[in-house]
């Protein structure tokens, strides 16, 4: 084939296959310990692989014609064996600058996905003696952003669970376009007894209110109350953790026939009530205060109630003992801070027995039950202690909390 001044060479489809297929001389095949040279003894196991790095290992790897270059770098390390002190220095060195790349960087690392949802700082205090849980929300540190802008609208809300979600929610007020707000606000419980502090738990969640659409959930942090001690304020600061869910109640086969109906709530979920007894021994009268509810069922479609309060002594033979509280709209937690006189000897508070039962008000329909308590000879536990407690404690007004029940004391009918 002839070829011109200044033409490239040219090569047959044959020629060059056989270029790309052709072997070539066969080099001579590696040993295994070109590879692995050998250490003094007492190096740890990973000691050879991190030298590797720039001793024998990285020559062998890096050199085309593989048998003589690690034949010969292998050799150039060899006389570590004779000096053990040196190969020791150098496996030290290699270890430290291994272990400084696996550390990872403090600031930049989160160990937890919460963490990029920020902390919460907040105190509780358990006072025994009124029955009451005073929550103080402090302040919150590198909240999540929620909003376009790269900020929140964050506020806290409180559950105690379990329990209805409605009947015992607290929130705080909402502070705008911040990752750190400061609240320094106190949301409190009353009637929480001894037995709510064992059984029951307090969920703090923060979120960011919305104007147009739903709020937005942020964090929460969960604390059992048995973690109080009575009188004693604790201090939190806790990390705020993705949404758990809520533990339900089991409900026996009795009772599931009346929540298909809507008429089965819990006891927790009927509320508390707050009544005072006084025998004012001048006027021969008993003296009954309502003064407030607390975590009432919510019965209106709204999630509130409009609550009021009849009290009866019973046996009433005349009809004439009923008293009526004012009505308090749209609310769970209701304060009355009313008293109703009954004109009756002291020797007869023994035959009576005092009704007391809170009602839902609703305009052209029959009003709901929320839920009753009846105080007396015929009663037990809390409630016969505190009529025991009136009639030893003249002139003294004497205050309790005490649970509301779903059964309609006696037969009492709006």
């Amino acid at each position: 084939m002839t070829q011109r001044k200044g033409e490239k060479p040219t090569i047959s489809i044959q020629e060059h296959m056989a270029i790309d297929v052709c072997p070539g001389p066969i080099q001579p095949i590696k040993q295994i310990s070109d590879y692995f040279p050998r250490y003094p003894r007492g190096l740890p196991p990973s000691v050879p692989h991190q030298v590797g790095h720039t001793g024998p290992l990285r020559s062998a790897l890096s050199t085309s014609s593989a048998s003589t270059s690690a034949t010969v770098v292998a050799e150039s390390d060899r006389p570590n064996e004779d000096n053990p002190d040196r190969a020791c220095a150098g496996a030290s060195a290699s270890l430290q600058t291994a272990k400084k790349d696996e550390d990872p960087d403090v600031e930049g690392y989160d160990s937890d996905d919460s963490t990029t949802l920020g902390t919460l700082e907040f105190s509780l205090l358990y006072d025994q003696e009124n029955n009451a849980l005073h929550c103080t929300i402090n302040k919150a540190k590198g909240l999540k952003p929620m909003d376009h802008n790269g900020l929140s609208d964050p506020y806290v809300k409180l559950h105690l669970l379990p329990g209805a979600s409605k009947a015992n929610k607290l929130r705080t007020k909402t502070l705008h376009n911040t990752l750190n707000p400061v609240w320094s606000e106190t949301l409190t419980y009353y009637g929480i007894t001894d037995e709510d502090m064992v059984r029951k738990t307090l969920r703090i969640s923060v979120c960011d209110e919305d104007k147009f659409r739903h709020n937005e959930f942020i964090g929460e942090t969960r604390i059992p109350l048995k973690k109080l001690k009575p009188n004693q304020i604790k201090n939190f600061n806790n990390c705020l953790e993705k949404q758990l869910p809520v533990s339900i109640s089991v409900i026996t086969p009795s009772e599931k026939s009346y929540k298909h109906r809507g008429l089965y709530k819990s006891l927790e979920e009927r509320g508390r009530i707050m009544i005072s007894l006084k025998y004012n021994t001048q006027k021969s009268c008993l003296v009954v205060g309502i003064i407030r509810c607390a975590h009432l069922a919510a019965m209106d479609a709204n999630g509130f109630s409009d609550p009021y309060v009849k009290t009866y002594l019973k046996p009433d033979e005349n009809k004439k003992s009923k008293h009526k509280t004012a009505v308090k709209k749209k609310t769970l937690n209701p304060e009355f801070n009313e008293e109703f006189c009954y004109d009756i000897k002291y020797a007869d508070l023994t035959k009576k027995t005092l009704e007391v039962t809170v009602w839902d008000y609703d305009i052209g329909k029959s009003n709901d039950f929320i839920g009753g308590v009846s105080l007396g000879i015929n009663a037990n536990g809390e409630r016969l202690k505190h009529w025991f407690d009136c009639l030893k404690n003249k002139d003294k007004k004497i205050e309790r909390w005490h649970t509301l029940t779903n059964e309609l004391p006696g037969s009492l009918n709006d």
